[in-house]
């Protein structure tokens, strides 16, 4: 229940971020924190970072079989603890929160836009934040966790 609550709120706030970022950003970018913090609209072609444009189709592919495993692997792994709970809602939040971009627009709205001195992140949105969270989650859950004894 907790997995699939997150999901959902995680998908909603990402489809509802990226529709105020398309209305409000078309016309430009918008400067939240000078030399630190922008807000700019990005339709990303490819992966993580823009990587591999143009094979959205494969994406979409990828993005099925990772909602798939979660899916199964979620009586075995992600039913145990909470964290572990948390962790599979928020990658399975946004992987659904960017599979519907794909199938939408054939791209993914990216809008959260970041610099630090010279370096220039590469723009992204709530979903992302989602998966980076979650994986950041899984992996303190696999490292860190309680041991069960079968």
């Amino acid at each position: 229940m907790l997995t699939g609550t997150i999901a959902l709120i995680i998908i909603i706030a990402d489809q509802i971020a990226k529709w105020w970022a398309i209305d409000l950003l078309s016309s430009g970018k918008i400067k939240v924190i000078d030399d630190f913090f922008y807000l700019t609209l990005v339709y990303n072609r490819g992966a993580a970072f823009g990587i591999f444009p143009g094979r959205n189709y494969l994406f979409i592919v990828l993005s099925l079989l990772t909602i798939a495993a979660l899916i199964f692997f979620y009586r075995s792994f992600f039913s145990g603890s909470s964290m572990a709970r948390i962790s599979g809602g928020l990658i399975l939040g946004g992987a659904v929160g960017n599979l519907i971009d794909r199938f939408r627009f054939n791209y993914v709205v990216d809008f959260l836009d970041f610099k630090f001195g010279s370096y220039h992140w590469p723009a992204f949105n709530v979903a992302d934040s989602a998966i980076c969270v979650g994986v950041t989650f899984l992996i303190i859950v696999v490292l860190f966790g309680k041991k069960q004894n079968d």
